[in-house]
């Protein structure tokens, strides 16, 4: 008899998110779709042109843990700046393109692993074929990208307003025409600032095709606001099983994006990268200051990049409960001090002036083991493994 693992439906039944099936599409090393893990990405907002100042924000989405990155290039100067941003970064870039045909081919050229585009703002169709094969010849992917707040006229006059139907029918129209030019390697968004029509749109289009879907409430806001319509409007979805990369859009630092969109894939389940920090609101049982504890810890604890989780609460009355279920925990007591868990077990108490400190050796020593158990036995090389 298999003595390999139960089906998880069978013990959590209530947590498992059946994926939809898309197909499996690559940018640059990246896999898109399919079984492949949920990447988060972000966009830069400093001028292209300006190819040390874009790398260096890339950089920090890359700290940040980010799986793609997208750049936009309006311009000829930014399409030759974006050779050496691509030949710097370490993750896939996206070239984002709007309306001049001649950027798409440059920035194929230069190194993109996916164009964004709408094929209907191209130009004429030897335009969007010249572009089409470009990325053919360069093994980029092509991204159609419709939002709400640009809808073909044509569409607004069919249907008086932006709506999921319009979002839907012009996302089609523009990948019948790479299906015509029969390039496959290609995924849809149908984003809008309102998460209601960008859940409806996507819904639709989920059950129209099965192109894979980058996932986004567009515009939509500053960090609190902007953090609290994503996770509605790109939670929900996912939780449905739709999606298949998300870029949260926040008038924030991208990698700021990059945090937030962890923190929703973490949250249902779908990606584990770093420290899940769980923690209760406080109250007056408090036997230490747990906001600003957590606060502390998640600033101190953000370079982890294995998946721990911790419980922080305040007092007895949930501590041991939550801390069962985490790799480390802390609970709060009496006189000062607290007592500490480790793999869901009371294991030694500790001073409220020492915890931080303490729990951050922990965190630290955990992320090490993780990484330890990851290599190779002693002596193997790579050749062998491969």
């Amino acid at each position: 008899m298999s003595q390999s693992s139960p089906d998880p439906r069978s013990v959590r039944p209530w947590r498992m998110i059946d994926r939809r099936k898309s197909r499996k599409i690559r940018v640059g090393p990246l896999e898109v779709g399919g079984d492949a893990p949920i990447s988060v990405q972000t966009m830069t907002n400093t001028p292209t042109s300006d190819a040390g100042a874009t790398i260096d924000q890339i950089r920090r989405c890359e700290e940040a843990g980010v799986d793609l990155v997208r750049v936009s290039c309006p311009d000829e100067d930014s399409t030759a700046a974006f050779k050496t941003i691509a030949k710097a970064a370490k993750v896939p870039l996206i070239a984002d393109i709007h309306f001049h045909y001649k950027r798409g081919i440059e920035a194929a050229e230069a190194g993109a692993a996916c164009l964004r585009i709408n094929p209907g703002n191209i130009g004429s169709m030897d335009r969007v074929r010249d572009v089409v094969q470009a990325a053919r010849d360069h093994g980029c992917a092509i991204r159609i990208g419709v939002n709400a707040g640009s809808l073909e006229r044509h569409l607004l006059e069919k249907y008086g307003e932006p709506c999921p139907e319009a979002m839907v029918e012009s996302a089609l129209d523009h990948a019948r025409i790479l299906d015509d030019l029969d390039f496959r390697d290609y995924k849809i968004s149908v984003k809008a600032s309102d998460p209601f029509l960008t859940v409806a749109a996507y819904q639709a289009l989920s059950e129209a095709t099965d192109a894979p879907l980058h996932l986004g409430v567009t515009e939509a806001g500053g960090t609190r606001i902007g953090t609290v319509k994503s996770s509605i409007g790109i939670g929900s979805m996912l939780w449905a099983g739709i999606g298949d990369t998300i870029r949260v859009s926040l008038s924030a630092e991208p990698e700021e994006e990059v945090r937030v969109g962890f923190d929703i894939l973490k949250s249902l389940g779908l990606r584990t990268r770093g420290v899940n920090i769980i923690a209760c609101p406080s109250c007056a049982r408090q036997g230490f200051d747990v906001i600003r504890t957590v606060e502390t810890l998640e600033a101190r604890l953000a370079h982890i990049s294995e998946p721990i989780s911790l419980s922080i609460i305040g007092c007895v009355v949930n501590g041991p409960g939550e801390a069962l279920m985490t790799d480390l925990g802390f609970t709060g007591g009496g006189a000062g001090r607290g007592k500490m868990y480790v793999s869901g077990r009371p294991d030694h108490n500790v001073s409220n002036e020492e915890m931080v400190d303490h729990i951050v050796e922990m965190v630290e020593a955990r992320a090490a083991e993780i990484r330890a158990s990851e290599l190779p036995p002693e002596g193997d090389s790579v050749e062998a493994a491969e």
